[in-house]
């Protein structure tokens, strides 16, 4: 990487699994790293600060935006759940950020949506940037606000974001879906780099995937980005193989791009 392009950087969700991944990897990309998440981030390295929020107090998001260039959004909820629970972390959290950048003049945003905004489609389509949503749960539905919701801000306000539809980034893949939807956090990493260093981003929607055999999604309209996934999930193939039995062909699993969310039943929110 060539030389910093941001100040200060905040990373939400900074204690979710992403955000334990990468977070030693992203001194590069700033000066300074503000880490955010409810709880959970222990103690500060020298290049790194601690601020813990709630994404859905707007005050606290604005004071947590100040002062920051840039930002990784990958706070909120994670998976699928109860509508009160997607609404009030992906919704009304995903504007309180926007809003607070907007004030604060922050240019650029990593958004982390996911591929369940596209999971209804099936495995044996290729999608593109222009695939429109066809989210497989609440969940889903609450990422695709948020695409919808950057491309307002980049619309009206200029705000840059990569609107990023994450496969699977874990270390490795734990099933054969995931040879297609995988994302090593290297690769991820250089996305980042390349996102906050070209200086021409706009609001594209980018497929977060390795340079993986088995493919789905063709990010060929981002090119001008420079991003090359280094990594491929071809190397856990025979792993798999040994050690799971694929699943059989009609099970949802197998047909749709979403896998089993598309089995989830809409939650209802517990008593307390």
């Amino acid at each position: 990487m060539g030389q910093k392009r941001l100040k200060k950087m905040l990373v939400t969700g900074a204690a979710g699994g992403i955000g334990r991944a990468i977070r030693t990897k992203l001194a590069p990309l700033a000066d300074i790293v503000r880490l955010s998440d409810r709880a959970g981030l222990g103690q500060a390295a020298p290049h790194e600060e601690i601020v813990y929020c709630e994404l859905t107090e707007k005050d606290s998001v604005d004071n947590m935006v100040a002062g920051c260039d840039g930002i990784v959004h990958l706070g909120g909820q994670s998976v699928e759940a109860d509508w009160e629970t997607v609404r009030d972390s992906n919704i009304e959290g995903m504007y309180n950020l926007y809003e607070a950048a907007r004030k604060h003049k922050v240019g650029r945003i990593f958004f982390a949506s996911s591929n369940h905004v596209i999971g209804y489609y099936p495995q044996s389509q290729l999608l593109d940037a222009q695939t429109p949503p066809r989210p497989d749960g609440l969940y889903g539905v609450s990422k695709a606000f948020g695409e919808a919701l950057a491309s307002l801000y980049h619309d009206k306000f200029g705000i840059e974001t990569a609107i990023v539809r994450i496969g699977s980034c874990f270390p490795e893949p734990v099933d054969h879906r995931m040879l297609a939807t995988w994302l090593a956090d290297d690769d991820l990493i250089s996305l980042l780099e390349c996102m906050f260093e070209a200086s021409r981003l706009g609001c594209p929607v980018i497929y977060g995937m390795s340079d993986n055999d088995v493919v789905w999604w063709d990010n060929s309209q981002v090119a001008y980005l420079g991003w090359k996934p280094k990594h491929s999930s071809a190397i856990f193939k025979e792993m798999l193989d040994a050690k799971i039995e694929r699943p059989h062909k009609d099970a949802a699993v197998s047909v749709y791009q979403g896998g089993v969310f598309t089995e989830h039943p809409i939650m209802e929110k517990k008593p307390n």
